[in-house]
This record gives structure tokens, C-alpha cells and sequence, in this order.
């Protein structure tokens, strides 16, 4: 049995008290939470009984409704349904059965863009901004509330990073996830703002869940390449690692301590592209220092995300709409991924102040769905819209739009006025089968920062995208000065699409493990041999090291690297 201590040091009572009700109350949704997985004879009778009725074909919502629980009360939960197949795999009265566990896992979008994402909060920490629509809460890091769902996992397990991973890992396995592929989403406000020390304990603690080791870290000095060194061939390999900054915190020292930290992605808060709402909402930088931030990302190989924040004070639906435009200049920022996260009025940000003498107003719900409508008509097909508003609990929402389920209204906007949005996420194959014969490669090159970018994917006849690769080739002149990258084209990312699959295993149609990431490193390979670069460089994760070694790269200092 494991003991777990840990100190909250405050000075202010008032606040020690919030942060003890927090942890009282996430400790009794815990216990609720494992209770429903503490399962009776019956139950686990019942759902071997569903299980047998699926494998001969019937719709699992059928066999559950054949199969309802005694004294009325309803029907097994999908948990309860995996729970009984790994028993009995287990035991080895069954075989593993990738397509049945397909159908019974519960929320299969979770891993349906190829990977298993877990998120972690970082303890609360002062953040350099002074920005007046950020809301706070005692006991929390700047920006996120206890009632935002990430927020209280971390909440839960008391900022503590190797809690945070290990617990997530028990619960996606439990509901059917695979978790041999993970990518870590850090978030908590300004990573870079945060001591050294505390980055570094951070992320060699995600490391060490992910390896099941050191659980009570008292071995004494543990350096993180080490543990990262077990990791490429461990029980859950790190295939992405994302943390999130602001810009004017990006700088060239800052990128090469993420690189050996196995940083993959960085999402900047850029929020707005006009230098006047920057200064009314006191952001403290500018819209040159976002574009210099996201080259410089660029630069070193990183994929980036932006965050763009329509609503904000000053703003207007026609302002925004132009604003986003910029977003899209040539050589500008040109931004990997995007989430848009609309302004939503909160009592506890100074923006409430403003709102209450008459000097601003938030966006109604009709007059948010149509904008969102209408920017995302101008995202490039390079670009995946992650978000297009935050999870927050609409009682906590002053004035203004309170639905969270923006997306599924913006969708049937769109739909009903004959458009579509052409953006990775709504292209993405998801649950189709794919038929390697019939895809089509296509290259989509544009000017991003100091690089000509290419987008290189795989798409079905419908237009649905199964895998990409980013390549990015910069100007020489314009390089930073990283040895790995030296007379390099990079490979910033390579995904494949489909359900996340276990390591070797197969399913048939699917369109993980076919070869297809390995043709699109081919075609990179190809080009930039043309162009008359020296070496291929890639900004691999630690548990994606093999797979890049399997296909001819060495690890260098930073990154892997292939001669060409």
C-alpha cells in the first residue's frame, strides 16, 4: 500500500481551507468512482453473457439489453463489459480480440487520432502576465478552475505528476484504451515561467509512471535521460510531449532544454494578431513577438499550436474575423494545430470589472456560432482546429455564451449552409476502413516563418486524410544555430490516423501499421534530397526512437538525424 504525504505551504488560512475542500471533495468522487468498478458475480456473469453475444455478431447495445441487471436496475456499464474480457484473456480462456474490445470500449474518440493523450496540471505557481480576461482561483495554477475536467484530475492527485499518469493509465486501461502509445498534454499556464528544478522533477516524474517505476521516487539521484533511456522500449512509450507558453517567454535556450526534456509540441498563447486588443487586455507582448516566438518554434522542429481568442475586450465580430486572417499571412504563423478559445466572462478575472461599468460585452451564443462558422472556412488543410471553446461549467459563466458543445452547433451551421470546413480534424478517417490501393499522396507546400514548409498526407477518394508528415525546409540563412540541424530538413511530425492500436497488433482496414509512415518518410526523403540538403533531421519523441532508428536514423545530441 502505497503512503502518500505532501505539504501545502500558504500563509493565508482562508485559502488552505479552499484547497483541503477541493481535495475532500475529488477524494469522495474517487471513492464513488472506484466503488463502480468493484464488480459482483452476477454482474461479471452477465457480461461474459454480452461478451459471447457480440463475438457471434449481435450490436452491443442488444446484447446488453438482453442482459439487464436484477431488481431493475438498468443495464452493465461498458466498463464492467472490458473488465470481463481481460479477465478472461487473463486467464487464457480466450484469445485477445482487438475488434471486439474496439466495440465495447467506452468513448472510442479518445484514441481515435492514433494516440492516447493523458493530461497533467501543474502545481499553482505565479504566471508573468497581467492579462484581464484570465479568470483565478485560490489553490490552482493562473487560468484553470477546480470544475474544468483536466483541472480536477490534477486537483485529485494533488498537482502531483506521477499520480496524475499512473491514474489515468489504470482508468483508460479499465474502459478499454490501449496505452502503449502515450502523448503527455502538460498544462498549467506558462511552463517556461515555472523554477528548472520543479520542469525537470516534473517530467522525469511523468517518465517514471510511464515506466511503472520509482513510485515513492525516494532512489535517491535519478537523471532524467536515464529514465528516458527505459522508456524507448518501456511498458507505455512516450510517442508526444506538449507544454504550453506564451510568447514572450520563447527563447533559443528555452527550445534546446524543452528538446532534451523530449518536448515534441509547444502550444503558444497568441490570443490575438492586433497589437491594440494585445495592449487593451494587457497581454504584455505584441504581435511581432508572437511571430518571432512561433518561427523560432518552427525553427528548431517543434510543432506548434496557437491559441486565438476571439470576444476579447475591444474586439468585435468584424475586428475578429480579420484578425484571423492574419493568422494565415504568408510567412507568418501558420499555426500546425489551433484551439480557439472564445472570451467567456468570469467573476473572477478583471475583465468582470470592465463588464459591469458598461465597457464591454460579451458575444451572444448566435453571434459566436456564426463567427467560428466563418473562420473556419479560412483554415488551411495543413492545420487541426483542437478546440473551439473551453470546458468550463457554464454556471460559472457571468454573461454571454454558456454551451460547450459549440462545435457540434458550428458543424450543423456550416452544413446547412452547403459549406465545410477543410481542417485536419474534420477530415480525419476515424472510424473507415482504408483500402491502401485506392489513397492518394498529395504535397501541400506554403511559406511559414523562416521555412518552406511541405504538407505531405495520405487521403482516401472521399477526402479523408489516414496519415501526414510535416517537412519543414528552412532558409539556411535564417537557421538557429543547433548542430543537429546543420544544412538538416526537418521532420517536425508524422501521424497516422485510426484507432490507437497496441504495438504489434493489427486490425483489419485500419490504417495504423500498413507502411504508410514509412512512404510519407520516403517522399520527405525524397525531397529534400532534391533541395540538396546534407542530412533529414526529426524532433522524435523518446518512445518513437526505435521506430525512427528501424528507418535509418541515429540519435545526435537533440534529435535523430539520417544522412542523405
Amino acid at each position: 500500500m502505497w503512503v502518500i504525504c505532501f505539504v501545502i505551504d500558504v500563509s493565508d488560512n482562508h485559502l488552505c481551507h479552499e484547497v483541503e475542500l477541493k481535495f475532500m471533495d475529488t477524494s469522495t468522487e474517487r471513492e464513488r468512482w472506484q466503488k463502480k468498478r468493484q464488480y459482483s458475480p452476477r454482474e461479471l456473469e452477465l457480461a461474459l453473457n454480452v461478451l459471447k453475444a457480440v463475438r457471434e455478431g449481435v450490436e452491443v447495445r442488444q446484447a446488453l439489453r438482453a442482459n439487464p441487471l436484477p431488481e431493475g436496475r438498468g443495464f452493465l456499464a461498458k466498463h464492467t463489459l472490458v473488465a470481463a474480457y481481460r479477465r478472461m484473456v487473463e486467464t487464457g480462456e480466450w484469445e485477445e480480440d482487438p475488434v471486439l474490445l474496439a466495440k465495447i470500449r467506452m468513448k472510442p474518440i479518445r484514441t481515435l487520432s492514433g494516440v492516447t493523450t493523458i493530461t497533467i496540471l501543474t502545481k499553482p505557481h505565479p504566471c508573468p502576465g497581467e492579462c484581464i480576461f484570465c479568470p483565478s482561483e485560490a489553490g490552482l495554477p493562473q487560468s484553470y478552475l477546480s470544475d474544468e475536467p483536466g483541472a480536477r484530475r490534477g486537483v485529485e492527485n494533488h498537482f502531483d505528476p506521477y499520480l496524475q499518469v499512473s491514474s489515468r493509465l489504470k482508468a483508460l486501461h479499465e474502459v478499454g484504451h490501449p496505452t502503449e502509445k502515450i502523448e503527455l498534454l502538460i498544462l498549467g499556464g506558462s511552463w517556461s515561467a515555472y523554477p528548472s528544478d520543479y520542469r525537470e522533477w516534473f517530467i522525469r516524474r511523468c517518465f517514471e509512471a510511464l515506466n511503472e517505476e520509482n513510485p515513492l521516487d525516494d532512489q535517491g539521484l535519478v537523471s532524467l535521460a536515464e529514465v528516458q533511456a527505459r522508456n524507448v522500449n518501456g511498458l507505455h512509450r512516450n510517442v508526444g510531449l506538449v507544454i504550453e507558453t506564451r510568447p514572450d517567454l520563447v527563447t533559443l535556450e528555452g527550445l534546446l532544454e524543452l528538446r532534451r526534456q523530449g518536448v515534441t509540441k509547444i502550444q503558444v498563447g497568441v490570443q490575438s494578431m492586433d497589437d491594440r486588443i494585445l495592449l487593451l487586455n494587457r497581454r504584455g507582448h505584441t504581435a511581432e513577438d508572437a511571430e518571432a516566438a512561433v518561427a523560432l518554434i518552427r525553427a528548431a522542429g517543434y510543432k506548434v499550436v496557437v491559441h486565438w481568442m476571439p470576444n476579447l475586450l475591444g474586439a468585435t465580430p468584424e475586428s475578429d474575423r480579420q484578425d484571423f486572417k492574419r493568422l494565415w499571412r504568408k510567412g507568418g504563423l501558420q499555426p500546425d494545430e489551433l484551439k480557439i478559445y472564445p472570451c467567456q466572462l468570469l467573476e473572477s478575472a478583471e475583465l468582470y470589472r470592465y463588464w459591469q461599468a458598461g465597457e464591454y460585452q460579451p458575444y451572444s451564443e448566435e453571434t459566436l456560432i456564426s463567427l467560428i462558422a466563418d473562420v473556419k472556412l479560412e483554415v488551411p488543410r495543413f492545420c487541426r482546429i483542437n478546440r473551439v471553446i473551453r470546458d468550463i461549467p457554464s454556471p460559472l459563466v457571468v454573461e454571454g455564451n454558456r454551451n460547450t458543445s459549440l462545435r457540434q452547433d458550428v458543424a450543423l451551421l456550416l452544413k446547412q449552409r452547403g459549406q465545410q470546413c477543410q481542417c485536419i480534424r474534420c477530415r480525419e478517417i476515424r472510424y473507415g476502413k482504408v483500402d491502401p490501393e485506392t489513397l492518394v499522396l498529395t504535397d501541400q507546400v506554403y511559406r511559414a516563418g523562416q521555412a518552406e514548409e511541405h504538407f505531405l498526407s495520405f487521403n482516401t477518394p472521399d477526402d479523408k486524410i489516414v496519415g501526414f508528415l510535416r517537412l519543414s525546409l528552412p532558409l539556411v540563412e535564417t537557421t538557429p544555430t543547433i548542430p543537429d540541424l546543420h544544412q538538416a530538413a526537418i521532420i517536425r511530425e508524422v501521424h497516422v490516423y485510426g484507432q490507437s492500436l497496441e504495438v504489434g497488433s493489427e486490425q483489419i482496414g485500419a490504417a495504423q501499421h500498413i507502411g504508410l509512415g514509412t512512404q510519407l518518410l520516403q517522399e520527405a526523403e525524397r525531397i529534400a534530397r532534391d533541395r540538396d540538403f546534407q542530412r533529414l533531421a526529426v524532433i522524435s519523441a523518446v518512445g518513437t526512437r526505435n521506430y525512427y532508428a528501424d528507418r535509418g536514423f541515429r540519435l545526435g545530441e537533440l534529435y535523430m538525424r539520417k544522412s542523405l
